[in-house]
């Protein structure tokens, strides 16, 4: 069938047309799908994100310790099941009687929810009702067994002596502690 040049060029401005836009839109559409790639298999983002947050932890009925934190971040997938807290904790422990028996502060913890531990890092203190004072890089509250502990350097202060060790244990109201390594003592009454 004969054809003249005019048909001839319009076609083939429309196919070359055509092609480009497939072109564009494949291309963008393979983009996408990418970017949808990297989010779906990153897996690392929290499936809930909460700001000043309170939350109480309570043993028949009693008010055993209220934990507050700026920002809490709760991951949960079949390999990591965490609560992070990147802008650090203040909990506070509480006696039978609902009076404060102590206190610990640092900038960061994370709580791992399978083990039912909180490990507090960077410039955690402890601190009793008597003002005995503990200071370490790192402590792990263990929920399960009321304890804290360390075995990073730690430096307990009270009101007659300074001791320095690596390795600590103690009961959550910080009376009944323990160096493991002791390396030095300074007493403060002499």
């Amino acid at each position: 069938m004969p054809t003249n040049g005019f048909t001839d060029t319009v076609m083939i401005k429309h196919f070359v047309l055509l092609c480009i836009v497939s072109a564009c839109i494949l291309s963008c559409g393979n983009k996408d799908l990418e970017k949808i790639k990297v989010i779906t298999q990153s897996g690392d983002l929290p499936v809930e994100v909460g700001s000043n947050v309170s939350i109480s932890y309570t043993d028949s009925g009693f008010q055993k310790a209220i934990l507050f934190a700026p920002l809490l971040e709760r991951y949960a997938t079949e390999t990591r099941s965490e609560t992070e807290m990147t802008k650090g904790i203040t909990a506070y422990f509480y006696s039978r009687e609902g009076k404060v028996n102590s206190f610990i502060k640092s900038k960061y913890a994370i709580r791992n929810e399978r083990e039912r531990t909180i490990t507090a890092r960077k410039e955690v203190q402890v601190v009793n009702n008597k003002g005995d004072t503990l200071r370490t890089e790192e402590l792990i509250w263990d929920e399960k067994t009321d304890k804290i502990y360390s075995d990073k350097a730690v430096r307990i202060t009270t009101p007659d002596k300074i001791i320095m060790g690596t390795g600590m244990v103690s009961n959550t109201a910080f009376t009944q502690f323990k160096v493991l390594n002791i390396s030095g003592i300074i007493n403060l009454n002499q």
